[in-house]
């Protein structure tokens, strides 16, 4: 009497790994980055820009 098993379908070499280091998106998206570079333009221009306000009075 021979016994035969069923063949198990061949794994994915890369899920085990990348699901291990929890594989995704590292840091901020490309939106991300040029929004903020845009506010750090607009933030220095103002501090260039800015003229000498009078005191405020109360």
């Amino acid at each position: 009497m021979k016994i035969t098993l069923p063949r198990v379908a061949p794994r994915n070499p890369f899920v085990r790994p990348a699901r291990l280091r929890q594989a995704g998106a590292h840091g901020p998206s490309g939106g991300a980055q040029r929004q903020k570079s845009t506010r750090e333009l607009r933030r220095e221009l103002d501090r260039m820009t800015v003229k000498e306000r009078p005191p405020h009075h109360r």
